[in-house]
């Protein structure tokens, strides 16, 4: 059996043919809605005076649904983004939290490791000179040449080629 709530419209209406002095039976043939619903809409209307969807218990979240989207945003734009940054950022927004509240939050969106990717630097020194052809050293002299950061080479394939000749 499915569980779903009632519209509003449809538990005034409990409410209205109650009031005009229907008993829960008839009220639950008619409207086809279990007969223990009806008389938990009435009892709700004389405890609460009000057939409105009452606030659920529970602490209050910390951040909105808003913030909550700005973090995720932030995050995802600076991937090397530490705990740390990402904390002083809520704070220039005028939200305080923890690291780890920061940390649930990218959890439950998806997001894992602040900590930037480790990517070893390339140099001579990593291939040696016997298993290194004339492209690999001419790729590393327009390496150095151009900057010292990586540009994004995944793999490199080193073929060795024989230099007696």
């Amino acid at each position: 059996m499915v569980r779903r709530e009632l519209p509003k419209h449809q538990r005034d209406l409990i409410v209205e043919r109650y009031q005009s002095g229907e008993g829960y039976q008839r009220i639950s043939k008619e409207l086809d809605i279990p007969w223990n619903t009806v008389k938990t809409v009435i009892i709700k209307r004389r405890k609460y005076g009000t057939t409105e969807t009452l606030p659920r218990t529970g602490h209050p979240s910390k951040i909105y649904e808003k913030m909550r989207r700005k973090l995720v945003r932030e995050a995802s734009k600076r991937p090397p983004a530490t705990l740390k940054e990402l904390q002083e950022f809520l704070a220039s927004t005028g939200r305080i939290l923890h690291v780890t509240t920061i940390s649930r939050i990218l959890h439950m969106n998806g997001l894992w490791g602040r900590v930037a990717r480790w990517k070893p630097f390339l140099t001579k020194k990593a291939f040696p000179q016997k298993h290194v052809g004339k492209c690999v050293m001419a790729f590393f002299t327009f390496y150095n040449r151009q900057s010292r950061t990586p540009v994004g080479v995944i793999s490199i394939r080193i073929i060795p080629i024989s230099m007696d000749h």
